[in-house]
């Protein structure tokens, strides 16, 4: 039975995958990925922003998620990105962590958030995206 839900879990992260590849924003040569998903489950948050830096070159992912009432913010930016423009996604999401009253941290390159508040993610992932301007 768990091998159904595996599987169930695998088909449905390759429909939010093509989904969020589909609404790509090409700005000033990054690639920038901004979205809510519906996914029930942080470790395939992680394992999808990994398999899109994989695909995507100059990358800037950010993705909101509701995980068991709680609000989860990723952010995945390629080595490329952190390299040329400084960023940081450690730094970033601890900023973004504020609004859903929590935070987190993790590498330059990928780093998530948990909070308490679902209703902020929205402005976690606008507040995420302000730190490419």
């Amino acid at each position: 039975f768990s091998k159904q839900i595996e599987n169930f879990q695998r088909e449905s992260l390759k429909i939010v995958k093509a989904n969020l590849k589909s609404k790509i924003l090409l700005e000033r040569g990054v690639n920038i990925i901004a979205d809510k998903i519906m996914v029930d489950n942080a470790a395939l948050v992680k394992d999808l922003a990994f398999q899109l830096k994989g695909e995507i070159e100059n990358l800037f992912l950010v993705i909101g998620a509701e995980i068991k009432g709680k609000p989860l913010l990723t952010v995945m930016i390629s080595d490329s990105i952190v390299a040329e423009k400084g960023l940081n996604a450690g730094l970033i999401v601890r900023e973004a962590g504020r609004e859903i009253k929590g935070g987190g941290g993790g590498q330059p390159f990928y780093a998530t958030a948990g909070g308490k508040d679902v209703n902020g993610l929205q402005a976690a992932i606008e507040k995420a995206l302000s730190f490419l301007q």
